[in-house]
């Protein structure tokens, strides 16, 4: 019997690699001849570089960078075989790195994003993968942009500093010192927001609240938005902001997109990566998983690829999650998952379930494995 084990990270309790040893684990104890191929799955958000590094034999490399009040930080990219790289921009500017009452959108830039881009190409990639999400930037990708070698510029030809406050005031952006390094490489954006750059459902509207954006102050980072898009796409010579994406991450979406870069849906681009199609030929089963399933779930994430893979592949799938709603557990037997399974054996606090969530998850998968053998008939 082939298992293929995929699961997201369970947020605040396991990573996706210890989520899939934690299957593997309960899967053997229910059938100790099984074999079992542990694939750690992401979608682009957190944990994607853990799970692709994990899943490609690379390794994480430590970045001294800048968070978006540009205090000194400490970032990561993954760097495995192949020329390939992974970064996740949270890593360098996530609201995870600045306190509620510390948050100013309109001086924050996503300039550490850049230090970033260059630990990967100073590790030689080829192809980098960037997970978009989680920034606590709202400035369209100028930090990175001057990070990288641009230039932002006034009517008189003076610099403009990156930060949203001041970009009203850009006529101009000069691409012509960007690192050149950044033409050999494709870079591809793992991301499931599909927002543009500008309007009411664009970077600002939508995001720039999460972020302390006041209503006064999204309608200035909105008009600072615009008045950078104008200038960087006369630059790139490419329109961006309506391109789907765009307004992810703040609007770096529209700053990598001017650069070349591709945006895919975060969860293909990771199974992509990490070859989940492949594993899937002659599987006998699939179990997937993340911390919580609910109406997120359903728009992309870690469950729902590997699910659409499974159907494709015919092969039956199993989700197991430490929470679960029903209206989303319904959802997923409704695209084909054969069951949706709470590791948790009942009610328990928080806590709780999050310390425990490693013997749950194997413990649930042995149950799981030990009811799928009884329901194949005796002696299977």
């Amino acid at each position: 019997m082939k298992v293929v084990l995929a699961p997201d990270s369970f947020k605040e309790s396991l990573t996706a690699a210890r989520a899939a040893s934690a299957m593997a684990r309960g899967v053997r104890r229910a059938v100790p001849d099984a074999t079992c191929v542990e694939v750690p799955m992401a979608d682009g958000g957190e944990g994607t570089t853990e799970a692709l590094v994990a899943a490609l034999g690379g390794r994480i490399v430590a970045v001294p960078t800048l968070d978006p009040l540009g205090r000194a930080v400490t970032g990561a990219v993954g760097v495995a075989p192949g020329g390939v790289a992974v970064l996740e921009v949270a890593s360098a500017v996530g609201l995870g790195l600045v306190r509620p009452d510390e948050r100013d959108v309109l001086t924050g830039t996503s300039r550490g994003v850049a230090d970033l881009v260059r630990a990967a190409l100073d590790a030689g990639a080829r192809r980098l993968l960037v997970g978009l999400g989680g920034s606590a930037t709202n400035d369209g990708g100028a930090g990175l942009l001057v990070g990288l070698g641009a230039r932002l510029l006034d009517a008189g030809g003076r610099h403009v500093d990156p930060s949203p406050g001041a970009l009203g005031g850009v006529a101009a952006v000069d691409l012509t010192g960007l690192d050149r390094r950044l033409r050999d490489v494709r870079v591809e954006l793992a991301c499931d927001v599909t927002s543009p750059l500008l309007g009411p459902s664009g970077a600002s509207a939508v995001f720039g609240p999460q972020k302390g954006a006041s209503p006064q102050q999204v309608e200035e980072l909105e008009r600072a938005l615009a008045t950078l898009a104008d200038a960087l796409e006369q630059a790139a010579g490419r329109r961006v902001r309506d391109v789907p994406g765009a307004g992810a991450a703040g609007g770096l979406g529209a700053a990598f997109l001017a650069l070349g870069a591709h945006r895919r849906s975060g969860v293909e681009l990771v199974a992509d990566a990490v070859g989940l199609r492949g594993h899937l030929r002659d599987a006998d089963l699939v179990l997937t998983g993340e911390g919580s399933v609910d109406a997120q779930t359903l728009a992309g994430k870690v469950p729902v690829g590997v699910a659409d893979a499974a159907g494709d592949a015919d092969v039956p799938v199993v989700v197991l999650a430490g929470r679960v709603e029903a209206a989303a557990a319904e959802a997923l037997l409704a695209r084909g998952v054969a069951a949706v399974v709470p590791i948790s054996s009942g009610p328990v606090p928080v806590a709780r379930a999050l310390r425990e969530a490693e013997p749950d998850l194997e413990r649930a998968t042995a149950t799981t494995l030990r009811l799928l053998r009884l329901g194949a008939g005796p002696g299977r």
